[in-house]
């Protein structure tokens, strides 16, 4: 039924901003699906309804959870990979080359902590894990089949978003011996992984910024009438995304994706008590599970804690220094590709990250 409404909610936006379009008439709905549905893998002919189309999602993330590598991202890799999301523009996920650039197939992405995200209703949902799939984009006017990755984000169901709704569908999935799972389905993106734009290619990048922004400009007014105001959360250290483009998953991965292959981070695969030792504090205990740290501790990361009346600072929270992109010329393959200068962590590194912008400092 969630998955059912979200579906519903996305299609019938789409479906009437594409209403109040230049479109030939009769083709509004069609041309909906094949932007919606169409770019997350699925084939035409489209499903008569949004429970067809959930019945459909479900099915994939099921199959994902099933085949997926499974890899744990650390909390300073974490953070990088935040700071690294935050330089993006739309634009720039359109320089994915999928069989470059993403590290497999089919995998699952689970984050040290939520990620608490605001969405263009002003809704708030916190993302627990990001699990993606290698598919082929079907889109309509033109016809047209491109390679893409289908990116599914999955909620925490005791996380730190807990309006009444869905604590009333916890406790009721529970006593009617259903219980939901820890991470629950929740949303679904498509994103283009044939590199249809180069990295140097500035002015389409821009382009397809602005196009990108407009239609979810858009689609927020076709969503008007379901705007609510920001919950409180409880307790967070993390601080809120603001994801009004609804592009924060895809910026995400983008970003873990390219920093894993740009040798930003490290991977862990074996497991220490194969090697005949005991595992230390955050080291995989399974080899099928890959963590993906920073590759290079840095000054930073170490422990910054002052003793009182030293008049050393001691930072009681990690925060990620943002860095900054660059579109770097590759002489061996002759092409611009996108990558971060950049970026580390201050604060000790057994603190709380703290994503937003404040940073208290004890004297």
């Amino acid at each position: 039924m969630l998955v059912s409404a979200n579906a519903q909610n996305v299609l019938s936006d789409m479906y009437r901003v594409l209403m109040n379009s230049d479109l030939p008439d009769g083709s509004e709905w069609d041309l909906a699906c094949s932007m919606v549905l169409g770019k997350l893998g699925m084939r035409p002919p489209w499903p008569p309804g949004p429970d067809a189309a959930a019945d459909w999602q479900l099915a994939q993330d099921l199959e994902l959870l099933r085949s997926g590598a499974l890899i744990v991202v650390s909390p300073s890799a974490h953070a990088s990979v935040m700071a690294a999301a935050a330089t993006l523009e739309p634009g720039d996920m359109s320089t994915l080359v999928r069989d470059r650039d993403v590290v497999t197939p089919s995998g699952v992405l689970v984050l040290p902590e939520p990620v608490v995200c605001v969405n263009r209703t002003g809704s708030l949902s916190d993302t627990a894990a990001f699990g993606w799939q290698f598919i082929t984009q079907h889109q309509t006017l033109p016809t047209s089949q491109y390679q893409g990755v289908r990116v599914s984000t999955f909620m925490d169901r005791d996380g730190p978003v807990q309006p009444a709704a869905w604590r009333t569908t916890v406790a009721h999935a529970r006593k009617t011996g259903s219980p939901l799972p820890r991470l629950v389905p929740d949303g679904m993106y498509g994103m283009r992984g044939d590199g249809a734009v180069t990295a140097a290619d500035d002015g389409t990048v821009e382009a397809l910024s602005a196009q990108h922004k407009d239609l979810q400009s858009a689609l927020k007014r076709a969503a008007a009438w379901r705007a609510e105001p920001v919950q409180e959360v409880g307790e967070w250290d993390g601080g809120r995304v603001e994801d009004p483009n609804d592009d924060f998953a895809c910026r995400y991965m983008f970003a873990f994706w390219r920093l894993v292959a740009q040798g930003v981070t490290t991977a862990q695969s074996v497991s220490p008590l194969q090697a005949g030792r005991r595992a230390a504090v955050g080291e995989p205990r399974d080899p099928a599970v890959r963590v993906i740290r920073l590759a290079r501790q840095l000054p930073s990361q170490r422990s910054d804690a002052g003793e009182q009346g030293t008049g050393i600072r001691a930072y009681h929270h990690r925060w990620p220094v943002r860095m900054h992109k660059v579109r770097q010329w590759y002489p061996s393959s002759q092409e611009h590709r996108l990558i971060w200068r950049g970026p580390y962590i201050k604060g000790p590194a057994d603190a709380p990250l703290m994503l937003g912008e404040k940073v208290y400092v004890t004297e």
